[in-house]
């Protein structure tokens, strides 16, 4: 039976009986001793339910009853009168159970593993006041010996389902067991199923500031404060920091069960040393009786739930629905538009002039991504920017744009066309795999352009991150080479001041929002008046975005402006266009000094 892998109760029943046909008058009890030292009933066929119950659980020691008392001693152990025994006496109300079956005696002894540990015990209970025989004795000894084989291999088994079906670091269901559970929860449920995925925010930068060690013991925290949150929600590990959570309940459940969940992360976590606030973003999707009941649909809604609630709520929740499957389904369009346009060479450079204020000269230039369609039609970036935020499509897209540039740089140097700089947008994307200045190199080479003419334009939002210090490390770097970089959209909310302290730039771009209330009396007029003070005192360049009229021109150049940029002085155009413009505004080289970027 062993061999064959039938169950653990059945075998074990099956010895308790085999052993009672040998020996007339005796009834059979097997034990486990779990690793806390606690009792559990395994066979008792011969004894009453409620008995072989009430020792579950029974901490072993020295006169805890027969079976409590050998497991302690790791030896056998002889009761022949248990009325008058000392060691049953804490537990006379298990002894009048078996008073009805004439139960007088017991003999109990220890079943070993074997690396000498106690897993559980056999009993002979007996009718008469009396220990075991001879004939007994051989029997329980290979009774005892094939029950250390059942329960060994009972042990490998679960340690082997453990591994199969359970996190090693949280001791939550791992993914194969989310994957059964799902399937099975989605064959029986007659009433709404809810799904949620949960994500860890920020894992990997805990990960490389305070070491994995502090990143596992962050994840081990975060399990427990889920799986004790979704309760009666099933909790899963299905990834490093992704976790899922099965509800079977009515609608609504899942969104209270969110608000558990984002409840239970307020309170700080102390890691490895380390006082860290925890945060989760969830995504969920329910199942009801009449909608679709397969696990992958349910999945796959969850999944991008999630993938919306990381892009648009971080540290909240979001709930699958018709608009969110528009919207995403929207997003999957402009990929493709974006996917295709790439494959199909349909991306363009088009150009916006930056000017001096007091001259309306052009100083630099600042290159804007375009996508042409198949008909001709010209899309702007606020048309195609879900696609940007595509890791694998923002870098291809930059190395692109890379290329136009360096080919437009070259082609308006031929023609003797003063020109100083050009500013190129990176994205997150593009300080991803630590080679970005390779790439800008590899470009202006291939055209023989000099990389002095290039600026490296970085939002705030990129700059300011999950993987902040990254990025900064690399635009140190950058500027370490000789490159400048522009901090683009300032003040939309992401940078503080402190942050031009730690990852200082060239060249400060203020954003549009304060250009559009710079009229006198206006607290943008402030703003931006400190912005210059404080630039000036950093040394570093500053360029209004957005300017659209004479007045707000005016009113920057009073107040000390000197360059700005906006449909005032030009909008985005293409080579030739910019070609016309540069040489009819060009800054002249002995002007540069001046007003240029360099100055």
């Amino acid at each position: 039976m062993i061999a064959r892998g039938r169950s653990v109760e059945e075998t074990a029943e099956h010895i308790c009986r085999r052993a009672e046909s040998f020996a007339e008058g005796v009834r059979c009890s097997i034990l486990t001793v779990d690793r806390a030292g606690r009792l559990h009933p395994l066979a008792g066929p011969s004894l009453p339910d409620r008995y072989s119950a009430a020792l579950d659980g029974i901490v072993v020691g020295p006169g805890v009853g027969s079976c409590g008392t050998a497991a302690f001693f790791r030896k056998p152990v002889t009761t022949v009168d248990i009325a008058a025994d000392p060691s049953w006496e804490p537990y006379r109300f298990l002894a009048e159970m078996l008073e009805p079956l004439g139960v007088r005696a017991c003999w109990s002894s220890p079943i070993l593993h074997g690396d000498g540990r106690v897993i559980g015990t056999f009993g002979f209970y007996f009718t008469e006041n009396r220990g075991p025989n001879e004939q007994e004795q051989r029997l329980v000894a290979d009774c005892v010996d094939l029950c250390s084989i059942l329960l060994e291999r009972e042990e490998v088994r679960e340690e082997n389902h453990r591994l199969a079906y359970f996190d090693a670091l949280t001791d939550l269901g791992n993914r194969a067991n989310f994957n059964r559970t799902v399937e099975a929860a989605c064959e029986r449920a007659q009433g709404t199923l809810g799904l949620m995925l949960i994500d860890v925010d920020h894992l990997k930068h805990v990960n490389d500031t305070f070491g994995h060690a502090t990143g596992d013991e962050l994840i081990r925290e975060v399990a427990r404060r889920i799986a004790t949150a979704a309760a009666p929600g099933l909790a899963f590990r299905v990834g490093g920091d992704e976790f899922a959570v099965i509800v079977d309940a009515g609608q609504g459940e899942l969104s209270s069960a969110a608000a558990r969940i984002l409840a239970a992360m307020k309170a700080p976590i102390m890691c490895g040393g380390h006082m860290l606030a925890p945060g989760v973003t969830c995504g969920g999707a329910e199942r009801c009786p009449t909608g679709l009941g397969e696990p992958a649909v349910l999945q796959q809604r969850a999944d991008l739930a999630l993938y919306h609630a990381k892009e648009v709520a971080r540290g909240g929740f979001i709930l699958y629905g018709d608009d969110l499957a528009s919207t995403i389904a929207q997003r999957f369009k402009v990929l493709q538009t974006v996917t295709t346009a790439l494959a199909e060479g349909r991306l363009e450079a088009h150009y916006q002039p930056v000017v001096r204020l007091d001259t309306r000269e052009i100083v630099g230039l600042e290159a804007l991504c375009r996508v042409r369609t198949r008909d001709g039609e010209v899309l702007q970036a606020g048309q195609f920017a879900a696609a940007m935020q595509d890791l694998s499509i923002g870098g291809l897209v930059t190395d692109r744009m890379l290329d136009a540039v360096a080919r437009d740089v070259r082609h308006w140097l031929d023609r003797g066309i003063p020109l100083q700089h050009v500013g190129v947008n990176v994205s997150m994307a593009d300080f991803q795999k630590d080679d970005l200045r390779d790439r800008i190199a590899a470009a202006f080479a291939r055209h023989r352009a000099p990389l002095k003419h290039v600026i490296l334009e970085v939002t705030e939002s990129v700059y300011m991150g999950g993987s902040d210090r990254k990025v900064a490390s690399a635009i140190e770097q950058l500027r370490a080479e000789g490159l400048l970089v522009a901090l683009d959209d300032f003040g939309t909310g992401f940078a503080s001041l402190t942050h031009l302290l730690t990852f200082p730039v060239d060249i400060i771009k203020i954003d549009k929002s304060f250009v559009d209330r710079v009229s006198a009396g206006d607290a943008g007029e402030v703003i931006i008046k400190s912005l210059l003070d404080m630039a000036s005192g950093l040394r570093m360049r500053t360029v209004a975005e957005g300017v659209e009229t004479r007045e707000q021109a005016a009113q920057l150049e009073r107040l000390g402006c000197r360059l700005a940029q906006g449909y005032l002085f030009g909008r985005p155009a293409d080579r030739d266009t910019t070609t016309d413009a540069l040489k009819r505004f060009a800054q002249q080289p002995a002007a540069a000094p001046t007003g240029s970027f360099a100055a």
